[in-house]
C-alpha cells in the first residue's frame, strides 16, 4: 500500500477486499499521478507514442498502451481511446487478421490478439472487431493452442506467447459485452496450458524454456508461469491437479522477507524503471500473492 497508484487499488481489490467505491477512487489516481501519468505524459500530439504503432519495442503506442492497461488504466481514459483508434486505423486488414507490417500481406495473430485486448480495454467495439475475434477463433490449431508462426511456416503446434496473448484477448472481449461467444474456444486453450502443466513438454514432461520460471513486468509479449496462473486466476478457472506444479514455481520465487523479487526486464528500451532489479518487487508481490489466494481458496 505504500507503492505507486497502479499498485495500491489493486491490492485493495484483489488482497484487501475493499468496498467498490474506494477501489474505483484509487484507481482514478492512476491517470493523475505515478507511473500511469508518466506514460501519459510520454504521448505524442498526434496521440502515438514514440513516434509508433508497433515499434520501437517497448515505447512504442501498442507496448505503452498494453502496460497502462496493465496498471489499470480507466478504459474512459480519451487519450488512451485516441491512442487505441489510431492502432486499429493504422493496423492492415486481412481477412479480418491485422499486422502493422507494411511489406507483409499476411495477419499476425500476436498483434490481433494485443489489439481485440485493447479494444476491449479502451472502448472500441462494433463489427470490426467482432470480425477480428472470428479471424482470431478460426486461428485455434487441433491442440487447442495458437501460433503465429501457423500462418508464416504452417506450424501445427499452439505456442506458449500466442496462446497467453489470444486468451487474454478473449477474455477482455467477453468481459466488455462482446457479441461473439468465445466461451468454449477459451476452454480449449486453457487446456492446451493443462495439458504442458503450464510450463512443461507434453511429450517428455522437461522444462520448455527456464525463462518461463522468471516473472518480468511488464510481461510485453512474452509467456511465463505468473502470467499464465493470472489467466486461469482471472477466467475464474478451477483448481486442477496440473496447475500444482506451476504454483510451486510461484512459491519458490519467494524471498526470505515475504516478497517476491523485481526479474530482469526484457531486453528494449522502455520509458523508465518501474522498479530496481534484485530489489523486493510490490508489482510481483501483488500478483503472486492474489495467484496464491485464488489457489488457496478454490474448490
Amino acid at each position: 500500500m505504500d507503492g505507486d497508484p497502479s499498485v495500491r487499488w489493486q491490492v485493495l481489490r484483489d488482497l484487501l477486499g475493499a468496498p467498490d467505491e474506494e477501489v474505483a477512487a484509487e484507481r482514478a489516481r492512476v491517470a493523475a499521478s505515478g507511473w500511469g501519468a508518466r506514460l501519459l505524459a510520454m504521448q505524442d500530439a498526434d496521440g502515438r507514442w514514440a513516434g509508433g504503432l508497433y515499434s520501437p519495442k517497448w515505447t512504442s503506442t501498442t507496448y505503452t498502451l498494453l502496460l497502462l492497461q496493465r496498471l489499470g488504466l480507466p478504459g474512459s481514459d480519451p487519450r488512451a481511446h485516441v491512442g487505441c483508434q489510431l492502432l486499429w486505423e493504422g493496423a492492415a486488414r486481412h481477412d479480418g487478421g491485422l499486422t502493422f507490417g507494411r511489406a507483409s500481406r499476411e495477419p499476425e495473430t500476436c498483434i490481433t490478439g494485443m489489439l481485440v485486448l485493447l479494444a476491449a480495454a479502451f472502448g472500441i467495439g462494433g463489427e470490426r472487431v467482432d470480425r477480428t475475434v472470428w479471424w482470431l477463433l478460426a486461428q485455434q490449431l487441433a491442440d487447442g493452442g495458437w501460433n503465429c508462426d501457423t500462418i508464416r511456416r504452417g506450424s501445427t503446434h499452439g505456442s506458449f506467447h500466442t496462446s497467453i496473448t489470444v486468451l487474454e484477448a478473449l477474455h477482455a472481449y467477453r468481459d466488455a459485452g462482446g457479441r461473439v461467444v468465445v466461451d468454449q474456444h477459451a476452454d480449449r486453450g486453457r487446456a492446451f496450458f493443462l495439458a504442458h502443466s503450464l510450463y512443461r513438454s507434453h511429450r517428455t514432461g522437461a522444462v520448455v524454456d527456464p525463462a518461463l520460471v522468471r516473472f518480468p513486468f511488464p510481461p510485453q509479449w512474452r509467456y511465463d508461469v505468473l502470467r499464465g496462473l493470472e489467466h486461469f486466476r482471472a477466467a475464474g478457472a478451477p483448481r486442477d491437479e496440473r496447475l500444482e506444479d506451476a504454483i510451486g514455481q510461484v512459491r519458490r520465487r519467494r524471498r526470505s522477507d515475504g516478497a517476491w523479487p523485481v526479474h530482469r526486464p526484457h531486453a528494449g528500451r522502455s520509458w523508465f524503471e518501474l522498479e530496481p532489479t534484485g530489489a523486493p518487487s510490490r508489482v510481483a508481490t501483488l500478483r503472486a500473492l492474489r495467484v496464491l489466494a485464488w489457489w488457496e481458496a478454490s474448490p
